[in-house]
């Protein structure tokens, strides 16, 4: 299952690419969009909102909120993205924390990523994720609207 997520995934980065423009954050702009989809099987899927707000040109903040299941406790995680031009490419660099509310056990995630964007706002940012805490890295996947 993870396979056919991760090639589907590929499939459409790939078809959305040819036409994707590259895309950075501008001051004002505000993104509306999903957590990571990726490396989740169908059946654990959850609604997992995101929303930032590009504070400054190049630097986005944002919040995240989950709950994995009705028996689980919210979690709100902050993130931020700082856009780079890497040889022509702009880029990511991605910061987050996975739970603000539990103070005891914080996590932190860095990567990096590339935001595309294509028909009238819509966005898929792949990302390449070390987690600091469990010590692993992940692909993850997300897709919203940015106005």
């Amino acid at each position: 299952m993870k396979k056919m997520i991760f090639t589907l995934a590929l499939g459409l980065l790939s078809a959305v690419g040819a036409n994707a423009q590259d895309a950075k954050s501008t001051k004002g702009d505000w993104y509306v969009g999903t957590g990571n989809i990726a490396n989740t099987a169908w059946t654990d899927w959850s609604v997992s909102p995101t929303l930032g707000y590009g504070v400054t040109d190049n630097l986005m903040f944002g919040l995240g909120l989950a709950q994995d299941g009705a028996e689980a406790d919210l979690s709100m995680g902050l993130h931020a993205r700082y856009f780079v031009s890497v040889g022509g490419e702009d880029m990511f660099i991605y910061v987050a924390s996975a739970d603000v509310l539990n103070l005891d056990d914080l996590n932190l995630n860095v990567g990096v990523g590339k935001l595309f964007t294509f028909y009238k706002g819509m966005y898929v940012d792949p990302k390449i994720v070390f987690d600091l805490n469990e010590k692993t890295t992940n692909l993850q996947l997300g897709f919203g609207l940015k106005f």
